[in-house]
């Protein structure tokens, strides 16, 4: 081993294109050529079509896998023989750390980075104050490392760019107001049996009280809760206020508020659950912005007129029927409000600009304005300026050819309006706003602000980061640190903590499959909105609280609502609001591992796949990606006949020397995750449609479901490094003690995301030192964030 460092690092250039140095050879010739040569590719490695290029990306990678193989241990496998002694690791070590960060120094400039399809729209909706949905016009963009957010990964092709062309001028004219003065809001106050047809239930399905209130006894089912008399007459934000209480009951009850439209594409959003309480008239608010043709849908949670407040074949009667019931007395709409006059976007254009009203000859008539200035030209430059500095994100841009623009607009006869959106519509689709413009080296302030706003509010920057950034105070820690505090509190946080866990975690597949309704019969509307919420509010409760990252692995507390608690059997939660809970100290709840969210995406819908799962922990919570499956190897497909059965379709696939060194890592994760069905129901055993076990037959949410208990849950295993576990409590209680990893994980997560570009070996030593200082803290995510800000590869590109 000395000869060969001594002989390699004589060696005056280390990318020796198309062979690998001489004494790096004799090397592999006598440790990894019996199975990585000669025709012997196992792993999908031979070392005689593998180049020696660090300047080669694909070739790169495989040297970096090769080193990190080599160094962990993994390889030469431990029970060969020949193996490398420590001495002779530190040496390998030494020759390849250097020419490694150097190689991957060339590559690992941010580049010129696209906003995505969620920034673009954010960035357009706050800097004009509307409200356009943006993102579903435009194409999904690339994932590279799990985000969205990637530059290597955001392209940019022709048609996206007519796409923006047009998007800019809805937006602009979304924000230009064409009335003198705001319409006043309009109230009105409806009641569900005053809808077209609904008198035919009233009596038969629905109870009419003395109070003018209306019952309902079930949900979903029809007669439904479609109000049409709601529907919406204009766009934009509403208050809404929901009167009424649960009727014959002892217990609050719960009741979505949906939205629907009978007119394609029209957005119907769910507004959210609540609460009435029992046997008292309660009134819900809540606001919403709302587009024209939304009716309001009010279901009650939970209640079903048949069994068990029934006999047998009785039949349902409104005089005779003791079951709890939803007591709707109106809802009362008021809207549209205004909360700002004339709009953001209106004032950034038109500021200093005599824009007055034209009388018209009829009411019916739409308003027109003209524009009077005694300098077209100076006005435009002035109103492109001023937009220039906020959509450039920079002091001084430069708008010279969209004023040219206005001045080509003009000299062919156009008026002064539709010829300045058509330049601010321009100056939109400039590379120096669609891009995040960086020089290579330290960030100036401008690109500093930034970048940190969207970071954590996923938005261009507020005024408070560009007068920081004008005052060239930005790069101080201190401000940096105060900044982070401030976004941190603003609402467009919560941007951050969706985006972050829709990626880091895969909460934007929560949709992608469909759990089947005969083993699952829990998973219903009320339980899928409540999933994903958990684990975005038990994350940024991590962050705002600067709570230690094996809170990710193991907690005393759970962020939740009365049917999440229903799920996971944790007692006395009642209400349908999210709130900090004390767990018992024997549940296997607590940690985002154990979240019903996670246990959603890494499922199928009808069962699980201890493979799937178990790249999903390494992955996503332990940092670790493990290389994909050699060519021609077939992958393990989950089993449905029982654990057993599936531990011995992996115990012969890791029997397999090309399987077994990734599979003793992922296994085990696996099967400790088998604890948990598809939607997160803690389990031991497997649930099937046919057999021979028990046959449950429970009531859920008001209905009722039928399975079997199938076979027992095997959730034992081994770590890699032979820590063994019995149950998923013992699984994660070993891996709570491997924080620092964890930690690392998060660091590495979060500047990808915060910077837009993988990280890579040179970026190693910079994330080493933020997981040393954070130690000394026990790994607090809220301070990981501030030592992220402090870091080099955050402060340059």
């Amino acid at each position: 081993m000395k000869k060969l460092i001594i002989g390699v690092l004589l060696l005056t250039s280390f990318h020796v294109f198309g062979k690998t140095p001489k004494n790096l050879s004799s090397f592999i010739e006598k440790y990894c050529s019996d199975c990585h040569a000669d025709s012997v590719d196992k792993g999908g490695l031979d070392f005689d079509k593998l180049k020696f290029d660090l300047q080669d990306p694909a070739s790169f990678a495989k040297w970096e896998l090769i080193y990190d193989r080599v160094m962990s241990g993994d390889m030469p496998p431990k029970k060969k023989k020949k193996r490398p002694s420590e001495k002779m690791l530190a040496g390998f070590d030494k020759w390849f750390t250097p020419r490694l960060i150097a190689a991957h120094k060339t590559q690992n400039e941010t580049v010129l980075r696209r906003l995505n399809r969620h920034e673009y729209q954010n960035t357009l909706n706050d800097l004009f104050g509307t409200n356009v949905d943006i993102a579903e016009m435009l194409p999904e963009d690339g994932r590279s490392h799990e985000f969205e957010n990637v530059g290597e990964s955001l392209g940019m092709s022709m048609v996206q760019l007519q796409k923006y062309l047009s998007i800019s001028e809805t937006v602009i004219k979304a924000a230009i107001e064409n009335q003198i003065n705001p319409p006043a809001p309009k109230t009105k106050i409806c009641k569900i049996q005053d809808n077209k047809g609904a008198d035919r239930h009233v009596g038969k399905k629905w109870k009419l009280l003395d109070n003018g209130a209306l019952v309902r006894f079930h949900s979903y089912s029809y007669p439904n809760g479609n109000m049409q008399n709601t529907a919406i007459k204009a766009t934009g934000y509403y208050d809404i206020e929901i009167t009424g209480w649960g009727y014959q009951t002892n217990k609050p009850m719960s009741f979505a508020v949906e939205t629907l439209s009978y007119t394609s594409n029209v957005k119907t959003p769910k507004l959210g659950y609540y609460q009435f309480l029992p046997e008292k008239e309660t009134t819900i608010k809540l606001s919403a912005y709302l587009e024209k043709g939304v009716m309001l849908k009010l279901e009650p949670y939970g209640i079903n007129y048949k069994k068990p407040h029934m006999k047998p074949k009785e039949k349902f009667s409104i005089k005779t029927y003791k079951g709890p019931g939803f007591a709707l007395k109106h809802v009362k709409i008021t809207g549209p409000i205004r909360r700002e006059f004339p709009s953001k976007g209106h004032k950034l254009i038109f500021d200093g600009i005599a824009r007055q009203a034209i009388p018209s000859k009829s009411k019916k008539s739409p308003q027109k304005f003209k524009i009077t200035s005694t300098s077209p030209e100076a006005d435009a430059a002035k109103v492109l300026n001023r937009i220039g500095q906020k959509a450039f994100r920079t002091n001084d841009p430069d708008v010279k050819p969209y004023v040219d623009l206005f001045k080509s607009e003009m000299a062919q006869g156009e008026a002064f309006e539709p010829a300045l959106i058509t330049s601010i519509s321009a100056l939109l689709c400039s590379p120096d706003f669609l891009y995040l413009r960086e020089t290579p080296g330290k960030l100036n302030d401008f690109a500093l602000a930034a970048r940190l706003s969207y970071f954590l509010n996923r938005t261009t920057p507020d005024d408070k980061l560009l007068d920081l950034a004008r005052q060239g105070k930005l790069k101080s820690s201190t401000v940096l640190n105060s900044e982070l505090k401030r976004l941190m509190k603003k609402p467009q946080f919560n941007r951050f903590i969706n985006d972050f866990t829709d990626a880091w975690l895969n909460l934007r597949d929560m949709d992608f499959t469909e759990p089947d309704k005969t083993l699952y019969p829990e998973y219903a509307a009320f339980l899928r909105y409540s999933m994903p919420k958990e684990t975005q509010l038990f994350f940024k409760e991590l962050i705002t609280s600067n709570l230690s990252v094996s809170n990710i692995v193991k907690s005393d507390f759970a962020i939740l609502n009365n049917r999440l608690a229903e799920l996971y059997e944790i007692p006395n939660v009642s209400g349908t609001h999210f709130r900090k809970v004390k767990l018992p100290a024997d549940t296997v709840r607590g940690g985002i591992i154990t979240h019903a969210s996670v246990h959603k995406v890494s499922a199928n819908g009808t069962n699980t796949s201890p493979v799937v799962r178990g790249i999903w922990m390494l992955e996503r919570i332990l940092g670790i990606h493990p290389p994909p499956p050699p060519p021609g190897v077939p992958g393990v497909e989950p089993d449905i006949r029982g654990a057993k059965t599936l531990r011995e379709i992996l115990d012969k696939h890791r029997s397999s020397p090309n399987c077994n060194s990734c599979h003793t890592k992922i296994d085990p994760l696996g099967f400790a995750m088998e604890s948990f069905s598809p939607i997160g129901v803690y389990r031991e055993n497997f649930r099937t449609k046919k057999g021979k076990g028990q046959r449950i037959t429970p009531r859920v949410h008001g209905s009722w479901a039928s399975y079997y208990v199938g076979p027992k849950v095997d959730a034992t295993g081994a770590f890699s490094d032979g820590r063994e576990f019995n149950s998923f409590n013992e699984f994660r209680n070993h891996l709570v003690q491997d924080k620092k990893l964890v930690a690392k994980t998060m660091a590495k997560k979060l500047l990808t995301f915060a910077t837009g570009r993988k990280m890579g070996f040179s970026d190693r030593d910079e994330i080493e030192r933020i997981v040393k200082v954070v130690s000394k803290n026990d790994y607090r995510l809220g301070d990981i964030f501030a030592e992220i800000l402090k870091s080099k590869i955050f402060l340059n590109k």
